[in-house]
């Protein structure tokens, strides 16, 4: 296992910036892909890597009880990325056409309008168990940040590639799950799951993060079952058993994030998460328990040859490990909730060496990240 491999397994936050109208580019092919198939849609592009989750969404829901979720630690905990000055890289850019996918309606209840900033319903926590690990092992509970994203299917969630890939064992993770909205409140069980929890079907990433550990494609795209709506008893040993109901389909719930590619470098953006990581420093202001956020002006990071970085945008913010795979957001409106996903939480940066992290990055959204965001929002699932 190389040291750029085992340390990249936590990055912590990301970004990118958006605009436009629709366009797409074509990307290579690679022998390693392993596409698949599903009822109603095309076979994915040779470079857009497909593999199906391990487990039933019933199997997987049940799985993450109140105790476990409380337990599980950040996925980017063992991974350092701090990054110190450097010139920014010229690399990140539009390779075609800027586009943009509408959101869809903010659902999950009434909008306000309001001088505070309203967190959307969309963003929520994601959780996972580490491949060929003892899944009762609490080492191998862990979870990161997603977001809600608009699709043909309304099942879409978009995280981070290493919140869906292990790349120690070259493995999808198990036990996948998403809350959107999700609270740890001081009781075992309070408002864990407001909108449901949503088992992953199909995992979505690029061929060059999965085979070349290339986190200039640090994205993946999820496609989830209908939702679960669960709560938590007791039973007469004091085990928790799940009390289960149907609550349908993602995007119905909670609405979905637009989606845009190819927009210009310099953007301001919201970036959502749930940081709960501490700084190089050793301080931890973060518990993870409730959704953070961020507001800046991204740019151009950086180059960081040892991580493959070359087209990377960040700004301003001190997110920790946790946030990884929460979204950027363009344009967002706190009335509606909604915005246009242009990055998503990669790598956190210590720019001026204080051994505090200053700045987040997202791979820079290109026609590359819509190939794969194209074949997860034409995915259907139950």
């Amino acid at each position: 296992m190389n040291p750029r491999a085992r340390r990249l397994t936590v990055p912590l936050t990301g970004l990118l910036l958006v605009a436009g109208a629709m366009g797409a580019t074509s990307a290579g092919a690679s022998a390693a892909s392993t596409t698949a198939t599903a009822a109603g849609t095309a076979a994915a592009p040779a470079d857009v890597v497909t593999s199906t989750a391990s487990e039933t969404p019933a199997e997987a829901t049940s799985f993450w009880s109140p105790e476990r979720m409380r337990r599980a630690t950040d996925a980017t905990g063992d991974v350092d990325l701090s990054v110190r000055g450097g010139k920014a890289s010229s690399a990140a850019g539009p390779t075609g056409k800027a586009g943009a996918v509408p959101p869809s309606g903010p659902g999950g209840g009434p909008t306000t309008k309001s001088k505070q900033v309203n967190l959307p319903n969309t963003v929520g926590r994601v959780f996972f168990t580490l491949p060929k690990a003892n899944p009762l092992d609490p080492k191998s509970w862990k979870y990161c940040s997603g977001t809600s994203v608009q699709g043909r299917y309304r099942n879409v969630v978009a995280t981070s590639a290493h919140c869906v890939y292990d790349v120690k064992t070259n493995q999808f993770y198990d036990n996948w799950i998403f809350i959107p909205s999700y609270w740890d409140g001081n009781q075992a069980w309070d408002g864990k799951n407001p909108y449901g929890i949503y088992a992953a079907k199909w995992f979505n990433a690029h061929d060059d993060f999965v085979v070349k550990e290339d986190y200039d494609y640090d994205y993946a795209f999820v496609n989830v079952h209908s939702g679960y709506k669960v709560n938590w008893e007791k039973d007469k040993d004091g085990k928790w058993q799940p009390i289960v109901k149907n609550v349908g389909r993602l995007g119905d719930n909670v609405g979905g994030q637009g989606f845009a590619w190819n927009q210009k470098v310099k953007n301001k953006v919201f970036s959502f998460g749930y940081p709960a990581g501490s700084h190089p420093d050793g301080d931890k202001p973060f518990t993870g328990r409730t959704m953070k956020w961020c507001y800046g002006t991204t740019g151009a990071m950086p180059a960081a040859p040892k991580y493959n970085i070359q087209e990377h945008v960040g700004f301003r913010c001190a997110f920790t490990a946790g946030a990884s795979g929460g979204p950027f957001l363009l344009k967002y409106k706190s009335a509606t909730r909604t915005g246009y996903l242009n990055g998503v939480n990669s790598v956190a940066w210590d720019t001026d060496k204080n051994d505090r992290y200053d700045r987040i990055s997202s791979p820079y959204f290109n026609g590359d990240t819509y190939q794969v965001y194209k074949v997860a929002a034409n995915r259907w699932t139950k």
